[in-house]
């Protein structure tokens, strides 16, 4: 079994899909419109383009990710998806372009695990922590 974040967002699924595609290099697979749900989940007007369900892979790794379409879900609060370079160069080209239109909560720094750190909140209110399997210089 490999744990999956599953992300929500309010109608901009399909703008964080494009984003994660250009910044982590992710691939989409599996995007459903919420048109597609079955007659018994009568889809809201106005969100039937809504994503219903995605899957992205990230290297090794998966995301999955839909549109709330049904606003049962309250902000992302309590969690943060965490991914890790191999150096702290790459880490810091992947911070700062997911820090784009966000709030950085720690700002990109070496750390005394790690040659480079730093979390944040997309545009898309997903909350993030960059790092690097790096370690800090001796010093």
């Amino acid at each position: 079994m490999k744990p999956t974040p599953y992300l929500f967002f309010n109608g901009q699924c399909r703008d964080a899909i494009a984003a994660y595609e250009r910044i982590l290099g992710a691939t989409a697979h599996d995007v459903m419109p919420a048109s597609q749900m079955p007659a018994d989940f009568p889809v809201p007007k106005g969100k039937e383009n809504w994503v219903m369900h995605a899957r992205l892979t990230i290297a090794d790794g998966e995301i999955m990710m839909s549109d709330d379409v049904f606003e049962e879900t309250s902000a992302m609060a309590g969690c943060s998806v965490m991914l890790s370079y191999p150096s702290a160069a790459e880490g810091k080209v992947i911070f700062d372009q997911l820090a784009e239109g966000g709030e950085i909560n720690m700002a990109w720094e070496p750390t005394f695990w790690s040659a480079g750190f730093g979390t944040l909140v997309d545009r898309f209110g997903v909350k993030w922590m960059i790092g690097t399997d790096e370690m800090p210089k001796a010093g």
